[in-house]
């Protein structure tokens, strides 16, 4: 079946598609909701002053991003389109947008629903497709082309979006229907876009005068600019680390698997590099401690020195929403992004983080004692030590051994794994189908509702690490869902990973923490498949940070049930599913070195909340950021030999993605998916058909239709619980302890 070309995203959808997406692990991974990305990173002056933009008619000659896409279910040409065709296509897809936008202007009718809300929502409709895929092909497939373009096209878009943002008349007639919403004869989902509309141009500074709207405006192009910056001398940094290894010095320890997949191809040589499926991998299995030292410092000053350092780029990010923020009327960048967050303001969220940072670190030391009684007197466990010797204190514990766990774990039946759960609590079915992706190594399936047989969507999947790709693993779209007037539009969506890819003929073996982030990326995709909003301002990932992340590690509970690994756990060799016993030592271990991911990762969040949580006048007194980074882990209390699971110069999450003051939101949301899935424990069955229906309707397919805190407790009959958290992270004593 072949889906409609494209149907145009709503402007905010378009600061989505320029906020880009993704990174690894767990609180690694990312995707990107409305919430994040509208009018405040990108957000507008008058049209009437916007730089003049030309196109000539022999540029747009043959562009394929101006002829109707007669692929199978929409899906770019990728194969014709040439980087060359970018620009000239963004360019005549602003002035399509600028004509757009004077007809709602000018339309001298009373403003409706009909004429000025909806238009806004539909608009641009070539300018979101062009800024979809370059937004998707930057993060796979880029290039130095692509990444000049990029230094040009998103500034270019963040003027453009904020000349709707913030234009007067427009946002009068947004206002008009806002106004008068409670006599208007509209249906829910109408309701909602009109209240997120008004809400979105009042949070990018609609009401203020003119030369606050021209600052803001500045300083959101000023911050496009500088992000874009950050991501690539990260992506530059971390591409430019390569460690080889030559000698049995060098690869003592290292798995056999493990060195197949980092083999230099027709030598006896290795290399390894900061891709973190790579650099966790060698951390925990590598014997020579000089090595380790050396991955362990390539990660953690990654973009902090010379041409790349990122230090000067954070702190004058930092510096600009401090100043945004003020001019919008809130005291920090922080207290602006939390509004209309879960947590509300900057200090709910860091009162939560210390709730259980508290228990956290004081595990991580009984972590860190247990290690240097390991190695007695030799000498004293520092940060590179860490990930191996943890490692050697499990196997000693629980004589478990992550490596057992692999042959068990392959990608395809992993992969396959995930579609049987969701077909079992859903009632879909992923189908492989023939589709030209992005890059040769990208797979392709067709989703469809197992009861009405409607086409759902299509999921594209691009699962290996190479030098032109991103870091981390990440959830996207080509194009999202909508129905309106009858046109509906199923979307287009992918997962990103980065796993090392295994030599010609070999399985692609998986950790099992890699296996939780393929189901964590795999959750967000069902929930921009499975959504049955009519229009895509807020339908699939949309809502707020600390809500999204929940539909999308729920599932990760899934994969380590015994019932899911009878499933798709079987040895890749012999078929032989996972033994009972091994599941069980798993299972046994799984709170282990809890104390240090607890840990890293707040420290991470209130790195986060610190940057963010300054005023303009306190970020203007930071002229270091290694400095700032350092002071404020001291006053928190982190132990020296953890670092933070980012430091700022790499934390592209909250400098280059869509995270920041929003970091928090993955052990938030870890709430509600502990809870969440402890009312399937309850019911008795992982699968129960009542309450995976509740949690397809009000959580996959509802979209933002309901603020965040309504459609949980419409799922879940209540508030959640920390309880089932703090015990999955075997905190529960210590907590009680307190």
């Amino acid at each position: 079946m072949t889906m409609k070309t494209w149907i145009a995203p709503s402007l905010t959808a378009l600061a989505l598609a320029m906020a880009g997406c993704g990174s690894s692990d767990t609180p690694d991974t990312e995707t990107t909701t409305s919430e994040e990305t509208a009018p405040a990173e990108t957000a507008a002056i008058e049209t009437s002053s916007l730089p003049e933009i030309t196109v000539t008619a022999e540029e747009l000659e043959g562009n394929p991003f101006l002829a109707e896409w007669d692929t199978p279910y929409g899906v770019p040409p990728f194969a014709e389109i040439s980087d060359d065709d970018y620009m000239p296509a963004i360019k005549q897809g602003i002035l399509e947008a600028r004509e757009g936008v004077a007809a709602i202007a000018d339309n001298p009718d009373a403003p409706t629903f009909e004429n000025t809300i909806l238009p806004l929502e539909i608009g641009g409709e070539l300018v979101n497709k062009v800024a979809y895929t370059f937004s998707n092909i930057t993060n796979t497939d880029t290039n130095d082309t692509l990444r000049g373009l990029e230094s040009e096209i998103w500034p270019m878009l963040t003027r453009e979006t904020d000349a709707v943002y913030l234009n007067p008349v427009i946002f009068e007639r947004v206002k008009t229907v806002h106004d008068q919403l409670d006599t208007l004869e509209l249906g829910e989902q109408e309701k909602r876009l009109v209240e997120l509309t008004y809400r979105d141009f009042e949070r990018a500074g609609a009401a203020l005068d003119a030369d606050t709207k021209a600052q803001v405006a500045d300083i959101n192009t000023q911050i496009s600019g500088l992000t874009t910056k950050f991501g690539q001398n990260l992506l530059a940094s971390t591409k430019a680390f390569r460690m080889e290894l030559t000698t049995p010095e060098d690869t003592a320890g290292l798995s056999q698997d493990f060195l197949a997949g980092i083999q230099v191809e027709g030598e006896d040589k290795w290399v390894i590099t900061l891709d973190r499926s790579v650099y966790e991998t060698f951390m925990t299995q590598s014997e020579n401690r000089e090595l380790r030292r050396r991955a362990f410092d390539g990660y953690r000053l990654r973009a902090s020195e010379g041409e790349y350092d990122n230090g000067p780029v954070l702190i004058e990010i930092a510096q600009l929403r401090a100043k945004r923020a003020e001019l919008l009327g809130y005291r920090s960048h922080a207290a602006y992004q939390l509004e209309t967050r879960m947590a509300k303001t900057p200090e709910e969220a860091e009162e939560f983080l210390l709730s259980v940072w508290r228990p956290g670190i004081e595990r991580a030391r009984e972590e860190r004692a247990d290690m240097q009684a390991m190695v007695g007197d030799a000498f004293t466990i520092s940060g590179e030590d860490w990930w191996h010797y943890a490692e050697k204190v499990r196997q000693a514990r629980y004589a478990f051994d992550d490596n057992a766990l692999k042959p068990y774990f392959e990608l395809g039946a992993v992969r396959d794994g995930a579609f049987e759960m969701a077909s079992r609590l859903f009632h879909v079915t992923f189908t492989p189908v023939e589709v030209e992706g992005w890059n040769p190594v990208v797979q392709s399936f067709e989703v469809t509702d197992d009861e009405t047989g409607e086409l759902l969507g299509l999921f594209m999947a691009d699962y290996f690490a190479r030098d032109s790709k991103r870091g981390g693993a990440w959830m996207s779209t080509y194009r999202s869902a909508s129905d309106i007037e009858g046109e509906r539009i199923r979307p287009i969506v992918t997962n990103n990973l980065n796993l090392t890819r295994a030599p010609e003929g070999q399985p692609t073996l998986m950790r099992f923490d890699e296996v939780e982030t393929l189901f964590h990326e795999f959750g967000h995709g069902l929930h921009g498949l499975l959504t049955q909003i009519d229009y895509s301002r807020f339908s699939g990932v949309d809502g707020p940070r600390d809500y999204t992340e929940f539909p999308a590690q729920i599932l990760e509970h899934w994969a380590g049930q015994p019932q899911m690994l009878e499933i798709y756990a079987h040895h890749y060799e012999s078929g032989e599913v996972i033994p009972t016993e091994l599941i069980d030592r798993m299972n046994e271990a799984s709170t282990f070195n809890q104390g240090f991911k607890t840990t890293e990762y707040i420290a991470a969040s209130l790195l986060d909340l610190s940057w963010h949580n300054l005023t303009y006048e306190e970020a203007m007194e930071i002229t270091d950021a290694r400095a700032f980074e350092e002071q404020t882990l001291r006053d928190y209390g982190l132990i020296e030999e953890i670092e933070p699971r980012y430091r700022s110069n790499y934390f592209s999450h909250i400098f280059a993605g869509g995270y920041s003051a929003g970091y928090y939101a993955y052990l938030w949301s870890e709430i509600l998916d502990a809870d969440g899935f402890y009312a399937f424990k309850e019911a008795g069955d992982i699968f129960d058909p009542e309450t995976a229906a509740r949690l397809k309707h009000w959580v996959y397919e509802s979209g933002g239709l309901l603020p965040a805190d309504q459609l949980y407790r419409n799922f879940r009959g209540s508030d959640p619980s920390i309880d089932p958290l703090l015990e999955i992270r075997g905190f529960k004593e210590l907590e009680s302890e307190g």
